[in-house]
């Protein structure tokens, strides 16, 4: 089974929320192969379906102030932060296909993720409070997904070199009292992006049994102008 790798760069989350629905439609009706979405978002803190404002901690005119987005969006979870250096990856993705329980899914996301962080020394684990990963009592990386007639979107987000100060302005995924790290944070120092990238997309291949295909952001692009014609 293969797969389609596309490294989008720093991508607003308004853009990159589209896409998905709209590769979602083609994943059920004319793509044979899942799509794996790689990038950074511009600051934006998202609401799932659980989310509600009383997690926001400051004020429409603060998020104004600090150039950050509020979107309210359909996958699982409460309010969390995206922002730049921080690598987020949306699979769109068949479960029907690789016959996944959505349980063992997220497990596999949480895998991902925990290979990711040891193949670069920093020490990660599972918490039973709440779904993503966590170094002693501070989150790492997050999971958050949806799923329409069997495939699911959304994905993992996981802090890398993340300002991690965007954080402190909410209760993230609903928790209180509970701060967040990056890897850089834990390791004491910043971690190459490209590295880190390399490691994500070689985990998701042991972990889904599948090769990757490197595709251009160029080429997703031209398919999906092609496809509304």
């Amino acid at each position: 089974m293969t797969g389609q790798w596309i490294d989008l760069g720093l991508t607003s989350y308004r853009q990159a929320h589209n896409l998905q629905q709209h590769l979602v439609q083609l994943r059920r009706h004319e793509l044979r192969q899942d799509i794996f979405l790689l990038l950074e978002h511009t600051p934006v803190y998202t609401l799932g379906r659980r989310g509600n404002r009383e997690n926001l901690c400051v004020s429409e005119e603060f998020l104004h102030k600090h150039s950050i987005d509020l979107v309210h969006i359909e996958r699982g979870g409460d309010i969390t932060y995206h922002g730049p250096g921080q690598l987020v990856i949306y699979p769109i993705i068949s479960l029907k296909e690789h016959r996944l329980a959505v349980k063992e899914y997220v497990w596999k996301l949480e895998e991902v993720m925990l290979q990711t962080t040891a193949d670069f020394g920093v020490s990660a684990c599972r918490d039973q409070r709440n779904h993503g990963i966590w170094a002693g009592d501070a989150k790492m990386g997050s999971i958050g997904i949806a799923i329409r007639h069997g495939v699911s979107f959304h994905g993992l987000a996981l802090n890398v070199n993340t300002d991690l100060s965007p954080f402190s302005w909410i209760n993230p995924c609903g928790l209180y009292n509970t701060p967040m790290t990056s890897m850089a944070k834990e390791s004491g120092a910043p971690l190459d992006m490209a590295e880190v990238k390399e490691s994500l997309r070689n985990n998701f291949t042991e972990a889904l049994n599948m090769e990757l295909c490197t595709v251009s952001a160029k080429t997703l692009d031209t398919f999906l102008r092609n496809s509304k014609q």
